[in-house]
């Protein structure tokens, strides 16, 4: 009765660290900024909604990154002391979006979209979305978003070109991502293919397709490197299966041996007696 008591007692004690620990994630999760706005009206309460289903948010990145103040001070959240900056104005977004996308904000700059801006052109919003941002890839480009300011047809050309490099990029992740499930050490690929995915995705940005086509080759060649370093990988792991495999079949094949022999001995011996 009291060992079953004591268990009793360390099922409710972990119930409660769990609770605990799954309140603070999520009370570290809903800075004071996500409290407010959820229960907001219209724009204000569906940019809470749309960033939960964004790649800023599968990454940690959250209102006050971007938006500077406060996060957790209701009082001070939006005060400039502590660095609020509220939302830009439409021409302002590159160089806002561009305070961590560096790269990419300066090949828009040097781009035909880049030097529309403030004559109709577009900005970072206009294809990526203002809260509901996406992960990067070649479906951000499409006729229905693109044909909103021009004809579909350069887009597409450009889209092709990246497309093939794109899936590659996808397929090497889910690789390696099968490797890091295992336990394989995949770091070092992993960095290879996070510069070879940003580098090839600010390069969609010049908007340019010979650009795209003649960078085209040296992206297939990198991609084709990793590519080559995953497969070694797998072959090893291959060559491991097999040779352990083999080393069970002799280790039962010896125990079988020992087994008869170890009957042929123990007849003899009861005939001798």
């Amino acid at each position: 009765m009291k060992g079953r008591n004591s268990g009793c007692w360390c099922l409710v004690t972990l119930t409660l660290l769990l609770s605990f620990w799954q309140g603070q994630a999520w009370a570290e999760e809903e800075t004071v900024c996500l409290q407010c706005h959820v229960a907001q009206p219209d724009a204000l309460g569906e940019a809470v909604i749309d960033w939960r289903q964004s790649v800023h948010a599968v990454n940690g990145i959250s209102c006050h990154d971007c938006h500077g103040g406060d996060p957790t001070d209701f009082a001070m959240a939006m005060s400039p002391e502590r660095g609020f900056l509220g939302a830009p104005a439409g021409n302002d977004i590159p160089a806002f979006c561009g305070k961590c996308h560096l790269g990419v904000a300066e090949i828009y700059q040097d781009s035909a979209h880049g030097r529309a801006l403030g004559k109709g052109g577009p900005q970072c919003v206009t294809c990526h979305d203002n809260h509901r941002v996406q992960l990067a890839s070649h479906d951000l480009i499409n006729e229905q978003d693109c044909s909103r300011c021009h004809s579909y047809d350069r887009a597409a050309e450009i889209k092709q070109a990246v497309k093939e490099i794109d899936l590659g990029i996808i397929v090497a992740n889910n690789d390696l991502s099968a490797l890091k499930r295992i336990g394989i050490r995949t770091r070092p690929l992993e960095d290879k293919l996070f510069a070879l995915r940003n580098d090839y995705h600010r390069l969609f940005h010049t908007v340019e397709i010979e650009k795209v086509r003649k960078a085209a080759t040296d992206y297939r060649s990198r991609l084709a490197e990793i590519t080559a370093e995953t497969a070694a990988v797998n072959a090893r792991l291959d060559t491991r299966k097999v040779w352990g495999g083999a080393t069970v079949v002799l280790l039962i094949i010896a125990a079988v041996v020992l087994l008869q022999l170890k009957k042929s001995y123990d007849t003899r011996t009861s005939g001798e007696d």
